[in-house]
């Protein structure tokens, strides 16, 4: 065997022996596939934890997806330098992309929650990272040309082949595996120690390596201080989650997941009586006035009018579900919610069954885990009296199609019998006020007759809604309750109709799917707040 004056087999002795040559290429090309789920996966864990803690999902990838593409074209010129000993610089940079995309998130949670300077901390990770990733490939493909003792184009075509398939599983496997099952710190570590096993793997290629012991060591030493760096992060995740997740919350944290779809965090101070819930570091409701909150959302909603059957989109904490459940006539609730887990916790947290009064034991109640826009297309049927749409604020794509035109439409033509009604939660008009009147233009253009009103709610501050019914006759503010309410009232809910000049009607635009206003609108309304 012939070898280089760095350790390092030229491509002669592969090509004498067809077995260990095409045990070694197959070798190579796993590697390529594992460094391929790597990059991705630093990719859109970097985007993942950006929209978790900014908020600003379509913001965060353009920033991760341009630095790290930049950057990825930039660590591929500067490969060459190196591709003269390509298998000791490839060891080297799975060893430090290791440990760089290892602890990415730890320095991103760290930036966030103690130095506030995210965005510079997520730029420098994306671009540094995306350089390492960039280096990667020229390497693997010489060392391919090594094993193999070509220099063909069959083997560009072969790398890149193994590169794509690679990226596919790391698409598939990030939102239903990886991230729900390991979480932000872990699912990052984990990537590190794939690219580690990766560089790993690479010494054992048959006819890539020669030299003595201190060859050896030369090549091992980067991949076992790698490893130590990683076990030890591993070790302190879960301390050091415990107390940047505190950071984040004013009250001592009760439940703590990430799942498929989202961050779910519960919160309870004063011995229980103030429960918060937070999804996507949004709060969501406090115990301590939800009831202004959902009893203005549920009631006005079914004063009039039939009530046997109501449809609930969103609403997965079960509170909007305790205040329809109150009226004796409602015989049938159906539920449409995306995330399992919300609902489980629902059932089964204790400081949240106790606020929802167990509302999803109720024999009335079906819950349909899914997409509320998919399941009014698919499998609505045209048999809901009252129709409540209670979801997340749409500060982000995926939430401002939920308040889309086309939603509504659906609503309209597939869900709600002929003078049934709807109401929808609208955000803030003194907060969000374009926001708010976005959503009410919106219900009126998918032919709904609309009656804006807004309440106190003091953990959110002025909080609006929409009461809808289809054609040209807007339904009035009335109460039916079956008992008095903690808060609202007839009187109250007569002022709740009436604005005043600094949060009255303005000219904004319809929301729609192809154009989602609201997200521009709900950041600027919130911007600085």
């Amino acid at each position: 065997m012939t070898s280089t004056a760095r350790g390092e087999a030229t491509a002669t002795p592969a090509a004498d022996r067809p077995h260990v040559r095409r045990g070694a290429s197959a070798l190579l090309l796993a590697v390529t596939a594992a460094v391929a789920v790597c990059g991705l996966l630093y990719e859109l864990e970097l985007i993942a934890l950006g929209s978790y803690l900014m908020g600003d999902g379509l913001l965060q990838t353009s920033l991760v997806l341009g630095s790290f593409v930049s950057a990825m074209g930039l660590g591929s010129v500067a490969s060459k330098r190196w591709l003269s000993r390509p298998l000791r610089t490839f060891v080297t940079v799975e060893a430090t992309l290791a440990v760089v995309g290892g602890m990415g998130a730890f320095a991103l949670y760290w930036a966030f929650a103690w130095m506030d300077v995210y965005t510079p901390v997520l730029l420098g990770a994306s671009v540094l990272t995306g350089a390492l990733v960039g280096i990667e490939l020229p390497l693997l493909l010489e060392l391919i040309r090594r094993a193999r003792g070509t220099s063909g184009g069959g083997d560009a075509a072969d790398l890149l082949a193994a590169d794509y398939l690679g990226a596919m599983v790391a698409g598939i496997a990030f939102p239903f595996l990886v991230l729900p099952e390991l979480g932000h710190l872990r699912a990052s570590i984990a990537t590190g120690a794939l690219n580690l096993g990766a560089g790993a793997l690479v010494l054992a290629v048959p006819g890539l390596r020669s030299g003595g012991v201190r060859t050896w060591l030369r090549l091992v030493l980067p991949i076992a201080a790698a490893a130590i760096v990683l076990v030890g992060a591993w070790l302190l995740t879960g301390r050091f989650e415990v107390s940047l997740q505190q950071e984040l919350y004013d009250d001592p944290i009760v439940h703590d997941e990430q799942t498929r779809y989202q961050r779910i965090v519960v919160t309870s101070a004063d011995k229980g009586k103030d429960v918060r819930l937070f999804l996507d570091g949004d709060l969501q409701f406090a115990t301590a006035d939800e009831h202004r909150y959902h009893e203005s959302l549920v009631h006005p909603l079914l004063a009039e009018g039939r009530r046997e059957h109501v449809l609930v989109l969103g609403g997965g904490d079960g509170l909007a579900l305790r205040e329809i459940l109150t009226y004796s006539d409602v015989q049938h609730v159906t539920l449409v919610e995306l995330d399992p887990r919300m609902i489980h916790l629902a059932r089964t947290l204790p400081a949240l069954a106790k606020a929802n009064h167990h509302s999803f034991d109720d024999p009335r109640v079906t819950v349909v885990n899914t997409d509320a826009l998919t399941w009014l297309r698919r499998d609505a049927t045209l048999d809901a009296d009252a129709v409540v749409v209670d979801f997340p604020d749409p500060d982000k794509p995926v939430l401002a199609k939920l308040y889309s035109k086309e939603l509504y439409g659906l609503v309209r033509a597939r869900a709600l019998r002929p003078g049934g009604r709807m109401v929808v939660q609208s955000g803030s008009p003194w907060f969000a006020r374009d926001a708010y009147w976005s959503i009410e233009r919106t219900i009126h253009a998918a032919g709904f007759a609309t009656t804006p009103y807004h309440v106190d709610v003091p953990s959110f501050g002025d909080w609006g809604y929409v009461l809808a019914t289809p054609g040209h006759t807007p339904p009035g503010l009335t109460l039916d309750a079956p008992g008095k309410l903690r808060y609202l009232s007839a009187d109250v809910l007569r002022a709740a109709g009436a604005f005043g000049a600094d949060v009255d009607r303005r000219p904004v635009k319809i929301n729609s799917i192809d154009r989602p206003v609201l997200v521009e609108y709900e950041r600027a309304g919130w911007h600085g707040y």
